[in-house]
């Protein structure tokens, strides 16, 4: 369904109302609710009318394979106040009461992952439910939930499967969503999976491991480009300077640009592996390593991110 743009929202954005900083650790009720609603037309209400007789079976199967994922998950036997838990056509009501109430704002997220990755999935199939549109409709919920985070202010995007968090807008749409493009090619299945731990990691407050996956996803774009060259590297002794030397020398940045680029190697060689040495990639000794702060971390995954997807752009010309 569409975002509508009604009249108390228009008069937010002239008065200047709406929120223009992330939060992280509180989801309203009012997202709560549109979400809900975004369930429904996604994967259907098991008692609906219309074009959905005939098909509840199949949506309370679906309802009973996220609410039976989440009970096993936190190692429990229901969610909310549902009175008998094997009733399938309880599932819907028991997850829902739960994910309104809850005042665990990890597992609300947990349960808007695994929904949406369930919708685009399955309920996104032409045989989920004949009859309807399910691609149109699941690609609708997804758009209208990114929409939504961004109206309430609430700082992540469903993206590739996953949540994941965002300090920028600007810099997740110019600069993340492209690299994660990038990422999906053949070659650099490695360095997709080490980036999107790397951001997983970071909205559960891992910080050390997402610095830590994020320099292994910039080591790993940089070998599929050598493997994807041809290029000689020691696969397993290279480190993060090594494999930047490697691709200068080879000139995967135009001899013609290497004044303008001179602080890119620094920003290479020095910026993402260094964040990580010095934060993550050692012991702490006998006294306790300071956690490295939101703004170190955010800034090492987003600069991560351009330089893939700079490094990517300057082997397409080569």
């Amino acid at each position: 369904m569409a975002v509508w743009e009604l009249y108390s929202k228009r008069r937010k954005i002239e008065l200047g109302q709406l929120a223009d900083v992330f939060t992280y650790d509180s989801i309203p009720s009012a997202l709560r609710t549109q979400v809900v609603h975004m369930w429904d037309d996604a994967i259907g209400v098991p008692y609906g009318s219309g074009n959905l007789t005939g098909h509840g079976e199949t949506i309370q199967d679906t309802y009973f394979q996220i609410a039976q994922i989440l009970r096993r998950e936190y190692g429990v036997f229901k969610l909310s106040n549902s009175r008998d838990p094997d009733d399938k056509g309880e599932a819907r009501d028991d997850l829902v009461n739960w994910f309104l109430k809850t005042p665990d704002n990890e597992r609300v997220l947990d349960a808007i992952e695994l929904t949406f990755r369930i919708i685009e999935a399955y309920c996104g199939e032409e045989n989920y439910l004949y009859g309807r549109k399910n691609k149109k409709l699941a690609d609708g919920v997804v758009e209208e939930l990114n929409t939504r985070f961004k109206e309430h202010g609430v700082g992540y995007q469903f993206t590739e499967g996953k949540l994941l968090r965002v300090d920028s807008q600007l810099v997740h749409t110019e600069a993340v969503i492209p690299a994660l493009a990038v990422l999906r090619g053949e070659h650099f299945a490695g360095a997709q999976e080490e980036f999107l731990s790397a951001f997983e990691h970071y909205r559960h407050g891992k910080k050390e491991e997402a610095l830590v996956d994020a320099c292994k996803s910039f080591e790993s774009t940089m070998k599929a480009i050598c493997d994807k060259r041809g290029w000689t590297y020691d696969k397993n002794k290279a480190s993060a300077s090594d494999l930047v030397n490697i691709c200068l020398s080879q000139g995967l940045i135009p001899s013609f640009w290497q004044g303008h680029f001179a602080a890119l190697r620094t920003v290479l060689q020095s910026g993402i592996p260094t964040a990580r040495n010095r934060q993550a990639g050692h012991g702490s000794g006998t006294q306790a390593r300071p956690e490295p702060p939101d703004e170190l971390v955010g800034y090492v995954l987003h600069m991560t991110a351009s330089t893939i997807l700079f490094l990517s752009e300057s082997e397409k010309r080569l």
